[in-house]
């Protein structure tokens, strides 16, 4: 519009009523190709204006009809947590959902978080996107690389040039690491696979109170509010984002992916949500399993006649811990199912709202309860610290348990339940996540729900589904065909098929094949028959198998006859494991699988450009940085100087910090004194700090601080030094080798902190220059 004297009139460039463009005629659009080419041009172009005739290029549309979609994927979950397939933890959001769509109980997903997110935004099997493995734990090999390719276009990139608004709000696991940087590139973030909005944060996990967050590729201080988590600050995002679509373009559909932390570690939430399941879980991990699976066959979930499959002898029975690890192994269950059930109310806003809005008859919800099955990266023993379980040599006693029990679930824990729980939550099945070739690690309950064109509402569905499977069925349901190009890059095939045929009443079972395999770990099913490998590696181990990958013994089971994977038919049946075994084969050369490869970490070592970086500055206060690009400071000895200006009265704050209290390093005055603290732990003793007793004068200076360490985990030596000068000696008897919870900020600590200072983090004077040299 044109303002004159303060009178609104049409601009001329936008045109009238009768001659703006209409909506291209759906049918008449190749999508195929995308972006939807334009039409040609159908005006009149004359010397001027009065002999000229305009004509607008149509704007692309989605389909008539086309649903909103709604697509919701949790984290850590197993198939046995939520009431509505089972479990002990009450998700009635979860459960009216089902009452008014399907559940599917034979939903599969890969076992691990980074690779079932690339196969559910691609419709891809995860090694043919380059993530076989976690994306920041990428190796030089096709399969490997951590880089979803432009030849495999994510659903949200294909909607929205389709005619969707797209947005994803919460975890986004399909960075490499060294793209995880201001510096960029984007291309592999939300914003770069075709989501218009971003809100949430990137990598494994972040703390439920203090998050490390993004706005699309900012990063942003936001922190929960009055008692809440992170959960409920994303459902606040995700009701403002809808509000403001549907007020801008209230009959463009929109695809909204929404994909929590919960529950993976650090397992927090709210005390009141916590207390609401006191003393529920006194009877331990063994009842908890024959329990649920009694519930799920009363449900229908699991058919009548399915066995229990046995505990692990690598885990412990709940009758051989004393009565003190129990009480604190069932409050940290407490913790996990409070967390679970807080998740599901603040989804239940989500949903309120969209029943408010009169957006449900119409939306095509997916919601899956889970990446992959429970976690036991905690151990047998539980962590109140989960990356110092995995990677620092952390180890949780009864007592370091106890002292924590008041605290578990709140602000300064990463808590994470012991393996029991874990395996309890994944009833009936065998073994967790990370463990591909069980059931326990990749089956995970998903409900649909869709009232405009699912009549048969409230029912059960047993048919062999994949995570590759929800992007085909999306585009079916829209009415989209799978594009051939997608700005101007061949796109590769689809490897999964369309869940459309199973939403009518007893649709038969359509033959099917799907490969699994992670980290060493391998399965194939075929019609029914699941063939695979005895787990090597104990999911909590992060080193190599026990076995050598060529030896690991296989298994056969008929899935027809034995839901839960309990009954192995490999000396009935050689001739069928062979054939088996030589189609897992063919489906892994198929699909990038190859080299196998059993290790948790240190898979990405070997192929590092030997020429590593030796030297990081950074220029000045305000600086947040990635832990993969900033310094590593576990890997030996290093040299910290900060070019400083103290002001008059002194200085005290933050130079530079990287981490938490869990596992991090912070260099900082307090109260004019230069201060080094290494946390390795939040156990009595893990923290170590070195203090100058004198404090430095107004006016530039120059802090050093030089670690040199005696090896991995081993700790070292400190020395601080002003302006050339010794102020301070000091010994650290033992340093982290990940850090926790944090990224590498100058001049503040923010989050999670690496210590309690005394004063603010923020640092009172100039900072001119950190550099940190590594020895």
């Amino acid at each position: 519009m044109l303002l004159l004297s303060g009178v609104s009139v049409p601009s001329l460039a936008q045109g009238t009523a009768a001659n703006m463009p209409a909506p291209q005629d759906a049918a008449a659009v190749d999508r195929r190709v995308l972006p939807v080419q334009p039409a040609p041009f159908q005006g009149q172009i004359g010397t001027t204006y009065k002999t000229s005739r305009p004509d607008y290029a149509p704007p692309v549309q989605a389909p008539a009809g086309a649903p909103n979609v709604l697509l919701i994927m949790t984290d850590d979950v197993g198939f046995g947590a939520a009431s509505t397939f089972g479990g002990p933890v009450p998700t009635p959001n979860l459960d009216r959902l089902a009452s008014r769509g399907l559940r599917y109980n034979r939903f599969h997903t890969t076992a691990m978080c980074s690779p079932t997110r690339a196969s559910l935004l691609t419709g891809r099997n995860p090694h043919n996107v380059g993530t076989g493995y976690l994306a920041d734990g990428s190796a030089g090999y096709p399969g490997y690389n951590g880089e979803i390719p432009r030849s495999a276009a994510s659903i949200a990139k294909v909607l929205k040039l389709n005619g969707y608004s797209t947005a994803m709000i919460g975890k986004h696991h399909n960075i490499p690491g060294g793209q995880k940087s201001a510096a960029g590139p984007f291309d592999l973030w939300p914003t770069g696979l075709g989501f218009e909005h971003f809100y949430g944060f990137i990598g494994g996990d972040t703390d439920q109170w203090h998050p490390l967050l993004y706005r699309n590729t900012e990063r942003v201080h936001d922190e929960p509010q009055h008692g809440e988590t992170l959960d409920h600050l994303f459902v606040d995002d995700a009701l403002s984002w809808l509000h403001t679509q549907k007020a801008a373009a209230p009959d463009k559909p929109f695809f909204l992916y929404l994909a929590p932390g919960t529950a993976h570690a650090p397992h927090q939430a709210p005390p009141e949500w916590i207390a609401k399941f006191k003393g529920k879980f006194d009877s331990g991990w063994d009842q908890l399993r024959s329990e649920t699976l009694k519930r799920q066959i009363a449900q229908g979930v699991a058919p009548r006649g399915t066995k229990l499959t046995p505990r692990p002898d690598a885990i412990p029975a709940w009758s051989s811990l004393s009565p003190a690890e129990q009480a604190a192994d069932a409050r940290m269950m407490e913790v996990f199912a409070g967390m679970l059930a807080y998740q599901d109310a603040q989804i239940g806003r989500l949903l309120d709202e969209l029943d408010r809005m009169g957006q449900t008859e119409n939306t095509f919800i997916i919601f899956i309860e889970g990446d992959n099955g429970g976690s036991a990266e905690g151990n047998v023993s539980g962590s109140m610290n989960e990356l110092g379980t995995l990677a620092n040599g952390v180890v949780e006693t009864t007592e370091s348990k106890t002292a924590l029990m008041d605290r578990m679930g709140g602000p300064g824990t990463y808590q994470l339940y012991p393996v029991g729980w874990s395996w309890a939550t994944n009833s009936p099945f065998q073994w967790t996540k990370q463990v591909a070739s069980h059931l326990g690690g990749t089956r995970n309950g998903m409900v649909v729900s869709w009232p405009a064109r699912i009549q048969d509402q409230g029912k059960i569905r047993s048919n062999f589904t994949h995570v590759i499977d929800v992007a085909p069925t999306i585009l079916e349901a829209i009415g989209l065909p799978v594009p051939v190009t997608v700005e101007g890059v061949q796109q590769q095939p689809i490897d999964g098929q369309s869940m459309m045929y199973s939403f009518a009443p007893n649709a038969p079972e359509k033959p099917r094949t799907q490969y699994f395999e992670l980290a060493g770990s391998r399965a194939i099913y075929k019609d029914g028959w699941l063939a695979n490998t005895t787990p090597g590696r104990l999911p909590w181990h992060a080193s190599g198998g026990q076995t050598p990958l060529e030896e690991y013994k296989w298994e056969l089971y008929d899935l027809r006859k034995d839901f839960s994977q309990s009954t192995d038919l490999a000396a009935k049946e050689p001739e069928r494991l062979a054939e088996m075994k030589a189609l897992w084969t063919e489906e892994a050369k198929r699909s990038q699988v190859f080299p196998l490869d059993d290790r948790l970490g240190g898979r990405s070592l070997g192929s590092r450009d030997p020429e590593q970086r030796k030297q990081f500055v950074y220029w000045g206060a305000g600086i947040t940085v990635t832990p993969s690009d900033g310094p590593p400071f576990g890997f030996g000895s290093f040299s910290l100087t900060a070019d400083i200006i103290v002001p008059d009265g002194g200085a005290s704050g933050v130079l530079l910090a990287d981490g938490s209290r869990l596992a991090g390093w912070s260099f900082f005055l307090d109260n004019g004194r230069p201060v080094m603290v290494h946390a390795t732990s939040i156990q009595p003793g893990g923290q170590h700090r070195v203090a100058a007793a004198e404090t430095i004068p107004a006016g530039p200076a120059q802090i050093r601080y030089d670690y040199k360490g005696r090896g991995m985990m081993r700790g070292g030596t400190v020395r601080i030094s002003v302006n050339g000068r010794t102020v301070a000696e000091g010994d650290i008897p033992k340093s982290a080798f990940v850090l926790a919870n944090g990224d590498l900020e100058t001049g503040q600590d923010t989050g999670e902190p690496v210590t309690d200072y005394s004063n603010t983090t923020q640092f009172s004077g100039i900072i001119n220059k950190i550099s940190v040299d590594l020895n």
